[in-house]
């Protein structure tokens, strides 16, 4: 039986967590954003539409004109640092998830303007 409450208390820390790492992402790094949001920022002036999934994976299909910057690969921050900090960045990878993670890393070097696209390629080949 206390297995059982174990499981519970546990469950219920990992949706805790995600709930504050959500706010925590809004009101701090970058702002997640649907599709119909990502497609609207992208026709933009100033934004930047920044792949970040693995060459792989571009191979397969991207959003026309965005630019590919894999975050799992060893010199993304370097990469990243050449980029204008003046630029709104709209950033997706498959699932939202490595894109999550790449605006946290934009963020640290100092990136302000930071959209994360929730559901990633998939959720944009839907909207568009």
């Amino acid at each position: 039986m206390s297995y059982f409450f174990i499981a519970i208390i546990a469950v219920l820390v990992v949706i805790l967590f995600q709930k504050f790492m959500q706010q925590f992402n809004s009101r701090g790094k970058y702002e997640n954003i649907d599709a119909s949001t990502f497609i609207g920022l992208s026709k933009e002036p100033n934004a930047v539409i920044l792949d970040v999934r693995q060459p792989g994976e571009i191979a397969e299909g991207k959003i026309k004109g965005a630019k590919a910057i894999n975050v799992l690969a060893g010199n993304f921050m370097e990469e990243v640092n050449k980029l204008s900090k003046d630029k709104a960045y709209l950033v997706y990878c498959r699932s939202g998830n490595r894109s999550g993670m790449a605006c946290g890393k934009m963020a640290e070097l100092g990136f302000t303007k930071l959209y994360n696209l929730q559901g990633g390629y998939g959720a944009w080949l839907r909207a568009k």
